[in-house]
């Protein structure tokens, strides 16, 4: 794993235990049983929904987006604001905000395959 996505460790502490798993060419942090973030290209994006999305879009925060088809297609993740990395507080919040979100999301709760750390 790369230092900054053993970095999200320390990020994520006031939230509590994550754990990081590789897909898709990125990773995947989990919270309990749900994913709360993504990173790919040294870039953490959060879960948003509709309810948290005005947060992101006062910081104007952009969706992460795949492409299909060759069009672009906004997924429900949000590129993480810079405040969390510095800041404990904001760290704990952001995380919250996105764990809310995941919980709201209607998916299963999973368990991460692979955990570490």
């Amino acid at each position: 794993m790369s230092s900054f996505v053993d970095s999200l460790h320390e990020v994520f502490a006031p939230l509590g235990r994550i754990t990081v798993r590789r897909m898709f060419g990125g990773h995947g942090v989990w919270h309990g049983d749900r994913m709360i973030a993504l990173v790919t290209a040294h870039t953490l994006y959060l879960k948003a929904d509709a309810q948290s999305a005005p947060y992101f879009d006062q910081l104007r925060l952009p969706a992460f987006e795949i492409q299909r088809d060759g069009k672009p297609i906004a997924m429900s993740y949000r590129q993480a604001p810079e405040s969390m990395f510095d800041d404990r507080e904001q760290a704990l919040l952001w995380g919250r905000r996105a764990y809310e979100a995941a919980l709201r999301s209607g998916q299963p709760a999973r368990a991460p395959k692979l955990p570490n750390r």
